[in-house]
């Protein structure tokens, strides 16, 4: 217990010291969200948000050829996401999941059935079925834009963060989180390892970097390489910090694990048996 306190109040007195920094560097934040809204460089942009599981959906297109990718999409908003593509035109072709999700099941699967030519990606390195199983290093072209993606895991052994270069964005999953990280005690979680992912994957992007993440629970929608190389309480610790404090958070499992973890190794194929109780278990407070 001590040392966690010591922990504790490290990262307090860490978060003090640049509290004067943060209003600065929020103002290029949000600039930025204002721009990239709509349509920039030729690239149609926009972040959904799923209340029952915090979990962000972004839709990227090209804006001359209409071709378009959605990355993590949630089952229970599937309807929401074909209204928008019909709304702006855009012709789905790729559905990305950044890892195996443990707390809601993808819409990819869905997706599949109500678009012709729709294909599921997920990582190769998480052991599960796809239409395409990605490596590092790959790059994926929808139209005149594109998507480089970079292993990131330590959050589960598959995750990947999808880099845009041409438009200074990553979207992160749940390897990093706007002031946290994905938790590490589960799927082939591993602390270190995704210590070391975001060091070198993610914190050595350039700091104007925008990093868009897999969820959020306090409001936010967006942050920057600068910001959480700086502001982030967990990833300013040192390695064994960090190693040690996530073994303290002693965190509950998502709810939907059972139903979600298996369903979304197999890209969102789901029964309807678990689409049922997918449905019970998110209505439960």
């Amino acid at each position: 217990m001590k040392s966690f306190l010591s922990l504790g109040q490290k990262m307090l007195m860490k978060l003090s010291a640049i509290r004067n920094s943060a209003s600065i560097l929020q103002q290029i934040r949000y600039a930025h969200v204002t721009k990239l809204g709509n349509q920039a460089k030729g690239l149609l942009f926009r972040q959904l948000f799923h209340d029952a599981s915090y979990t962000y959906t972004y839709f990227l297109g090209c804006a001359k050829t209409r071709k378009a990718v959605v990355i993590d999409p949630v089952l229970e908003m599937v309807d929401r996401d074909i209204k928008f593509i019909e709304e702006m035109n855009l012709k789905l072709v790729y559905g990305l999941n950044t890892h195996v999700h443990a707390d809601h099941v993808t819409g990819t699967g869905k997706l599949k059935q109500r678009i012709p030519g729709f294909q599921s990606v997920l990582s190769k390195a998480s052991g599960g079925k796809a239409d395409m199983l990605i490596e590092d290093g790959e790059v994926i072209q929808f139209g005149e834009q594109s998507i480089h993606c970079s292993a990131t895991p330590g959050h589960t052994n598959g995750c990947m963060t999808y880099i845009l270069p041409d438009h200074s964005m990553a979207f992160t999953g749940d390897a990093l989180l706007i002031r946290a990280c994905g938790r590490t005690d589960f799927q082939q979680g591993n602390a270190g390892q995704l210590y070391d992912s975001v060091y070198k994957r993610i914190f050595s992007l350039p700091d104007h970097y925008f990093l868009y993440p897999g969820h959020d629970y306090m409001g936010f929608s967006v942050t920057t390489v600068a910001e959480e190389k700086v502001l982030n309480p967990r990833l300013t610790l040192s390695r064994d910090e960090f190693i040690n404090f996530m073994k303290e958070l002693n965190l509950k499992y998502p709810k939907l694990i059972d139903i979600a973890v298996p369903t979304n190794l197999k890209c969102g194929e789901i029964s309807k048996e678990a689409l049922q109780g997918s449905a019970e278990l998110l209505s439960k407070k």
